[in-house]
């Protein structure tokens, strides 16, 4: 990120509260995708329509 990326965020309407909670839940779901490939998670490709709940 440069601050080329934050001004051209600002120029499209975020102020700096969205900009603030972008990155955090970015930052959080890269960190849970590499926690969760460190550790070998599988994931579910899609549901099974056929599968009981």
């Amino acid at each position: 990120m440069t601050r080329a990326h934050i001004d051209a965020l600002r120029t499209a309407g975020y102020d700096d509260r969205a900009i603030h909670d972008a990155c955090a839940i970015i930052g959080y779901f890269a960190f849970v995708n590499r926690i969760a490939d460190g550790l070998g998670v599988q994931v579910e490709s899609a549901i099974d329509s056929s599968r009981q709940v």
